[in-house]
């Protein structure tokens, strides 16, 4: 279908190219990249800066405590900011190759961040298949949980903290772990094939299990799957969705990360960032 999204923030408000969007304490947090922020926007649209930063931040989440953690892309470092401190948690250098992709932290603050794994702003680099995922204690220690990886992007887990399912963007699936205690990954599967030319991105997981796949390429720029590959719903927008998040009041309202291009020399002549919104039956995972 052909959705009616409403505009909930834009780039005339000074957005550069939004990701990461995160439904917490009654609003709808979010990176913005190329614009080297934290901010929220709440459901009447004000927009607030948290924290300017010093370089482009990718991988993001909010502790239970309200701890933000989140990294450094291009340096691959993880820091923390509690408000008042911005604090150097992890340095990944040794166990990443070139840039941070997305991530997500569990209900025990631990963070899990992909690793690109190539220099994706050259056209000329083809991806690899030997990415990982590192996981971040909040004490900063780290290491290697999943690798052998295609561009590792989006992350979800689940409501029982026993599985992550993350986005592998340049092989067009959604890849399944089960959480140990420890935190680390094991029992990889697939948990669903996508059609030929999506490539998936930012993700959410519905009420239902079911996760919602944010697109850049292709027809369908949103999709609904569930696990095995079901396609319940198909989403086009007017352009390009690079994230998604199920938030509101009442969870049904579906948080839209758009843009008509991820290209940095393009953003920084004409942004076209949005956050918009669409609203859906099922609501959020707890």
């Amino acid at each position: 279908m052909t959705a009616a999204t409403k505009i909930l923030v834009q780039n005339n408000q000074g957005l550069k190219f939004t990701e990461s969007p995160r439904w917490h304490d009654g609003k709808l947090w979010f990176l913005d990249i190329h614009g080297k922020a934290i901010k929220t926007v709440e459901l009447d649209g004000t927009l607030t800066t948290v924290l300017d930063l010093p370089f482009l931040p990718n991988g993001f989440g909010i502790a239970d405590d309200g701890t933000l953690i989140f990294g450094d892309a291009l340096a691959r470092k993880i820091y923390r900011w509690d408000g008042k401190t911005l604090q150097a948690t992890a340095d990944l250098t040794a166990l990443t190759v070139f840039c941070l992709s997305d991530g997500i932290v569990d209900r025990q603050g631990r963070m899990y961040v992909g690793d690109i794994g190539y220099n994706f702003f050259d056209p000329a680099n083809q991806p690899v298949n030997t990415c990982v995922i590192v996981k971040v204690e909040p004490d900063g220690s780290a290491s290697v949980v999943a690798d052998q990886l295609t561009f590792p992007n989006g992350m979800v887990i689940t409501p029982d903290g026993k599985a992550l399912v993350v986005a592998e963007c340049m092989a067009q699936r959604l890849t399944a772990f089960e959480i140990a205690a420890d935190g680390n990954l094991h029992n990889r599967r697939v948990w669903a094939e996508l059609p030929e030319g999506t490539h998936p991105d930012g993700i959410c997981l519905d009420a239902e299990g079911a996760i919602w796949v944010a697109n850049p390429e292709g027809k369908d720029n949103i999709l609904r799957v569930q696990e095995g590959g079901k396609i319940t719903h198909r989403v086009q927008l007017a352009t390009d969705a690079f994230a998604v998040a199920l938030g509101g009041a009442d969870g049904r309202q579906l948080f839209v990360c758009t843009s008509a291009s991820h290209n940095p020399a393009e953003i920084a002549q004409n942004s076209t960032a949005r956050i918009e919104t669409l609203d859906v039956e099922i609501g959020a995972a707890a």
